[in-house]
């Protein structure tokens, strides 16, 4: 019992955290790893540990579905070439570097150890970037690439990753034997994601109980990887192809009712992985600290801070370099994409090149080493270095960059959305075009009211009037409502009852913007 209470003690402490991340205007992930920082030297901490075997599954396989799901193939795809450079050449150079410096720094460590801190701290986790850049509306564009990238680059991380431990483990390192079962995993990852992912859906196709359907989601998604791992298989790449089959198909199956609460668990679920993945890296420094002596203290911590120093000169180099030949391309070709965006500038390289903060894939894969890996205090301390600074120097800075470069595009997001509401709307009321009901009338005003186009230069004030209208009286609503309670009026049933009619009201309009 005093392990739960300690660990819902330190959960509010991050939620709480996380609060404060959202008033000051700063990615939650910065304050998650100061916290989990301090927790290293809070004396007496609880030794909370994730066996290594599950720490992938636990904390990837969720955090990737939910990004994967909300992927828009069609700009990946208009963006392959830049997410291709950051996903295979950024993280393979990252990878050589970190590896050449620590094999430098501590001689003593064996390469295949030094390859796999190397693929650790290698892939940058979009999540904190775009938290930082989306409210500022920058391009659709760079949000794009770094999405695509954070997406892409686990699987190629991973990979590397898990060649690196198996080198260990079998004390040695043969390509040719390697490559054929490399090319084996990532062949079948593609086909076994994209096969799971039908499969799921019919299966849960009949299933209507909202409780039941978010069980399986997540029963699936933990499945997914597990089975992907059994067989050899890349689960990154498994899990990628089976949440795109699942969000090509699922939205026309799946019910409003089922639909609302099953996002609002897998936003929560994902929050607390991310909070619970730095709890429990932070909560391993301290036994990490404590083995050492002094000097080796000094050591560890210079080879975090050169590896810190290394994945982001890394990454700038190579980014602005990619960057100064595409606008040689451009120049020299012209600029001739598919649809609408920014066309690459010095401005653009410099934000996706300081965009490189690392997240909860760093950690989780720092944890699921073997307890025997060789250096394994060195290679956790150093991820867990890496994502602290790379957020604290990069996430803090990246808003006053964006701020200063002052880059913006005609907001393409905004032009479909327009789009869309307009052919909804037609499509709506062409269903009730011959009916003079009342009901038919009030179905006209309310589509007319939700679904006509804002202008795009109305930014924010583009919400109608009938947005706050619709606030303040559903606010007068529920005062009136919970005043009959107040007054045992109502009972709790039909109190309850009317707050779900009143909850969907307000879902139909929107929230109040933070």
């Amino acid at each position: 019992m005093r392990q739960l209470e300690t660990l819902l003690g330190l959960v509010l402490a991050a939620v709480v955290l996380a609060a404060l991340a959202r008033r000051v205007r700063a990615p939650y992930p910065v304050f998650l790893a100061l916290g989990g920082a301090l927790l290293a030297f809070v004396p007496g901490a609880p030794a909370f540990t994730v066996p290594p075997e599950l720490a992938l599954a636990l904390f990837i396989a969720p955090v990737l579905l939910d990004a994967a799901y909300d992927a828009s193939l069609r700009d990946l795809k208009d963006n392959w070439v830049p997410i291709a450079s950051l996903v295979l050449f950024a993280v393979g150079l990252t990878t050589v570097a970190v590896a050449i410096v620590a094999h430098t720094l501590v001689p003593e460590m064996p390469w295949a150890a030094a390859i796999a801190l190397g693929a650790v701290v290698a892939p940058p986790d979009a999540a904190a970037a775009t938290a930082v850049l989306r409210p500022m509306r920058p391009p659709h564009r760079i949000l794009t690439i770094l999405e695509g990238e954070s997406l892409l680059n686990d699987a190629s991380a991973l990979l590397i990753f898990r060649l690196a431990v198996g080198a260990v483990a079998a004390n040695g390192f043969y390509i040719g034997t390697v490559a054929p079962t490399f090319l084996l995993a990532v062949a079948g990852s593609l086909v076994a994601g994209s096969a799971l992912g039908w499969i799921a859906l019919r299966l849960m196709d009949g299933v209507q109980h909202v409780p039941t359907v978010i069980i399986l989601q997540f029963v699936s998604t933990f499945g997914v990887w597990i089975l992907a791992d059994h067989v050899g298989l890349s689960g990154v790449l498994t899990m990628v192809c089976y949440a795109v089959t699942l969000a090509r198909t699922a939205p026309e199956r799946t019910p409003a009712r089922v639909r609302i609460p099953s996002y609002a668990v897998w936003e929560t679920a994902v929050f607390v992985l991310n909070i619970l993945a730095f709890i429990f890296i932070g909560l391993q420094i301290r036994p990490i600290f404590e083995s050492l002596d002094a000097t080796d203290r000094v050591r560890y911590i210079s080879v975090a801070v050169t590896v810190l120093l290394t994945v982001i000169i890394v990454r700038v180099a190579w980014h602005m370099s990619f960057n100064t030949v595409i606008r040689w391309r451009d120049r020299q070709f012209g600029f001739h994409p598919p649809r609408p965006m920014l066309r690459p500038t010095i401005g653009s390289g410099l934000i996706i090149s300081w965009a490189g903060m690392r997240g909860i894939l760093s950690l989780a894969a720092a944890m699921a080493l073997p307890s025997e890996f060789p250096y394994r205090g060195l290679i956790v301390l150093t991820a867990f270095s890496v994502v602290l600074g790379t957020l604290a120097i990069q996430g803090l800075t990246l808003k006053p960059l964006l701020r200063a470069l002052n880059l913006h595009d005609d907001d393409p997001v905004s032009r479909e959305l327009n789009a869309a509401r307009e052919r909804a709307l037609r499509a709506g009321l062409a269903t009730v075009e011959n009916d003079r009901s009342p009901v038919a009338d009030a179905i006209r005003e309310e589509f007319t009211t939700r679904l006509v186009p804002v202008p795009r230069d109305a930014g924010t004030a583009g919400l109608s009037s009938h947005g706050q209208i619709h606030r303040a009286a559903l606010q007068a609503a529920r005062q009136a409502v919970l005043a009959m309670r107040a007054n045992n009026e109502i009972g709790d049933d039909a109190f309850h009852a009317m707050e779900e009619e009143l909850d969907w009201l307000e879902m139909a309009v929107g929230s109040e913007p933070e």
